[in-house]
């Protein structure tokens, strides 16, 4: 813990002998320059941005205003909480304006068209010609002209460029204004690479893990704070301070299309799996502490998604105009705040919670029993102001999600505009709701104008003093976890250690680990796995019909193997005659049916929806209900969106096909099936067709053969139900965990919450004990 004092120290006040010479060094690192401080801060600076460096009592400090004097922001040596007060106060309306933004995604290089677009110079980026660590146009335009500061980065070349580019912004932000720097964030980039092979000794471009839902399915809060003290360090060598994760919603709606970001249905399990990712990405320790767990290998967890987004009714998600209702047919909306009060909100280390809430798009249908509002919950006087602010007592950022404020045009499209309850109201009027009830930021605007329109509502309403107060107080949260990581001090990235830190061996060992550990095995007929001294299997290809991304972007059909074969063959002999194989790998998809909705049907005159199935064959809606709890917008002429009596079919039915032919060519031989899955779904129309059964939430290939070929044991358990069928999916609460009567298998096993077999039987420890 570095010591702090206020800025009036002077010599005078100190020994003579603390006044006799500079109490640091300065380091040219190429394209910045470091600063140590003996016993202080290690500062960064690039000497072209036009800021100096101040002396005061033999201590270096950044003169970020360019003023020539100490201003209390610019001593490291004083609170991130005073600082951030004294800075909010010197800035202007249009800086805070600009601090309240979150840019839209920005991929590194820019792509030359399309969501992730951008130019250098006017020119798209060109391979070989183009730098691609330079700023974009457009994102030169938002740091400049709209003060934006926080920047949301989606895909990078490398960790190198990564870091290059960050330097880059960082230099240009330190040279503008108030020289305050970007908080850069992304959304979870440690999903794994199916096909790639895990070698102990070699990196990787960032370390590897399962996904959320994975991580929940081995019950082991301790491997998911590794897991964030981990991706922490990778984050900040790609430039990276805010994590806009981790999702904690409870998943207790089977259907739910982001099910698979979540630590699954259980709000006990969800709580500590938040706590401990949020304890894991926030606190710094030893030399890399400033104070209280804060430092330079913290990164602000930003936690998703107040209050609870996982009860979309029949499974619709609030990114379309079609799921923006949340429903709550079980009265059970206090139980999906757990996760955030008891833990995000009740960390162990020193940085006590989690320093930013998302709330989600939904509409929370009928819980404001305040005003009786039905609106999105970030324009929700109710749900923020009174429940998460004044109840719960948070006073952390809140960032609204993704484009909320945009119009609505369309029903069904991904990145279509998301004022749910308030279409009616203009952009600015949408923005001033939002200040007005206590959210602190827009995600996905990089145009400060409705901000500033929002301010001038407000001096009209409250008057001026009253609104820039209001305004203050969001800027002094937002620059609190600015500071809180040190990037006032030093936001510059070394690209050497970069390259080498960023999914360098001993992460992507860990990572591995964790996959093999989050893989379940719910079936084991005879003792047929594991299968051991390299057996002869059969690995038939898999078909996978032509579709199109969450962009609209076309996905052709393919038919080719769903693992990578040539690692297979270092496990087993593989053979594509079913006839010479002892064993057949299956390898598929959970059901996917949708999002619920088609436009052809409102084209015949009907209202549009569909059910979302979790099986793979024609599945009709006989048990839906007949009138919906939840309906009503701008763009349809009714509000009951029931579909009851209405048929789908699974995109991927192939998928059960092909096991049951699979099967027919085997004969008495025994089938082993693995499934990738990102929700539950129903098992009949494969179960009875294997032998063995694994499950998976996203690991590599490899992983799933150390297990199968009994080189690791499985240990994880289901982190939510697997349900008997699609009419108690109908039946069940959308709001409600646990309440599906679960699948059973020819052995006897029900696939319930926290079932799964090792090699001996049924798993029986303490993690059951705990968390059932």
């Amino acid at each position: 813990m570095k010591f702090f004092a206020t800025s009036a120290l002077v010599c005078g006040l100190t020994l003579l002998t603390a006044c006799s010479g500079p109490k640091f060094t300065e380091e040219n690192k190429g394209n910045f320059y470091l600063v140590k401080n003996q016993e202080g801060e290690t500062l960064g600076y690039d000497p072209n941005s036009g800021v100096k460096i101040l002396t005061i009592d033999g201590y270096a400090f950044k003169d970020l205003n360019q003023n020539g004097t100490l201003d209390i922001y610019e001593d490291w040596r004083i609170s991130a909480s005073e600082r951030a007060k004294d800075l909010a106060s010197k800035m202007s309306i249009e800086q805070i304006a600009g601090l309240m933004l979150y840019s839209a995604h920005q991929s590194i290089p820019a792509r030359p068209d399309g969501y992730f677009a951008g130019t250098y110079d006017g020119k798209s980026y060109e391979e070989g010609v183009t730098d691609p660590t330079l700023l974009t146009d457009q994102q030169k335009k938002f740091l400049k002209e709209d003060n934006l500061r926080h920047v949301l980065v989606t895909t990078v070349q490398s960790p190198e460029v990564a870091a290059k580019w960050n330097n880059h912004m960082q230099a240009f932000c330190e040279g503008v204004g108030l020289g305050i720097p970007a908080n850069n964030s992304s959304d979870p980039r440690h999903g794994t690479v199916a096909k790639a092979e895990f070698d102990a000794a070699a990196g990787g471009e960032i370390s590897m893990w399962p996904s959320s839902l994975g991580m929940a399915a081995t019950f082991d809060p301790t491997l998911v704070e590794n897991f964030g003290k981990i991706a922490s360090q990778e984050y900040r060598a790609l430039g990276i301070t805010t994590a806009l994760s981790p999702q904690v919603d409870i998943a207790t709606e089977p259907r739910w299309m982001r099910f698979s970001g979540t630590f699954g249905e259980s709000p006990k399990l969800s709580a500590a799996m938040a706590k401990a990712y949020a304890d894991g990405f926030q606190t710094s320790t030893g030399s890399q502490e400033i104070t209280n767990n804060w430092g330079y290998h913290s990164v602000n967890a930003m936690v998703k998604h107040w209050p609870g987004g996982g009860s979309g009714e029949a499974g619709r998600d609030a990114h379309y105009g079609i799921g923006k209702f949340a429903v709550y047919p079980g009265n059970n909306f206090d139980e999906h705040m757990v996760p955030f009060l008891e833990g995000a909100f009740k960390l162990d280390g020193g940085t006590e919670m989690a320093s930013a809430v998302m709330p989600y798009y939904t509409i929370s249908w009928n819980q404001d029993t305040k005003n009786g509002e039905n609106v999105g919950n970030a324009y929700n006087e109710y749900i923020i102001k009174d429940l998460l602010r004044t109840k719960y007592g948070y006073d952390g950022v809140l960032c609204t999600d993704w484009g909320i404020t945009g119009d609505h045009k369309v029903m069904d499209s991904f990145i279509d505009g998301k004022p749910w309850g308030i279409e009616d109201l203009s952009i600015a009027e949408r923005h001033y709701r939002v200040i007005k009830v206590g959210v602190d930021q827009f995600g996905g605007n990089n145009d400060a104008g409705p901000i500033l329109e929002a301010y001038q509502m407000g001096v009209a309403e409250m008057g001026e003093d009253a609104m820039t107060a209001r305004m203050e107080e969001s800027a002094v949260r937002l620059l609190k976890n600015i500071f809180r990581v040190g990037l006032f001090e030093n936001p510059y990235v070394d690209p050497e250690k970069s390259k080498t830190l960023v999914g360098k061996p001993e992460f992507m060992k860990e990572g591995f680990q964790a996959q093999l550990n989050s893989i379940v095995m719910l079936k084991n007929t005879d003792a047929v796995l594991p299968l051991k001294d390299m057996p002869t299997v059969y690995i038939p290809k898999r078909f996978i019909a032509a579709s199109r991304n969450f962009l609209g972007m076309p996905i052709p059909e393919r038919n080719d193997y769903p693992v990578n074969i040539e690692l297979a063959k270092k496990y087993f002999k593989v053979t594509d005659n079913a006839q010479e194989a002892d064993f057949a790998l299956v390898f598929i998809e959970n059901p996917s049916s949708g999002i619920g909705y088609s436009k052809e049907e409102v084209e015949k005159g009907n209202n549009g929806y569909l059910p979302i199935s979790l099986q793979y064959g024609p599945y009709t809606a006989v048990d839906a209900r007949e009138e919906s709890i939840a309906g009503g917008d701008p763009m349809e002429d009714f509000t009951n969106r029931s579909y009851k009596n209405k048929s789908i079919v699974s995109n991927n039915v192939t998928d059960a096909q092909l096991v049951e032919e699979t099967k027919k060519f085997m004969g008495d031989k025994p089938v082993i099936v693995t499934v990738n899955t990102t929700n539950p779904f129903v098992f009949s129309e494969i179960e009875p067709h294997a032998s063995g059964i694994l499950v998976h939430f996203g690991t590599q290939d490899q992983a799933l053969y150390e297990v199968i070929s009994g080189k690791h044991e499985p240990s994880a358990l289901l982190p939510m139900q697997m349900p008997k069928n699609m009419s108690v999916v109908e039946k069940q609460a959308e709001d409600v965990p646990f309440d599906m009567e679960p699948y059973q298998d020819a052995n006897g096993n029900l696939y319930d919450f926290a079932f799964g077999l090792n090699w001996n039987g049924t798993i029986s420890d303490g993690r059951v004990t705990d968390f059932k």
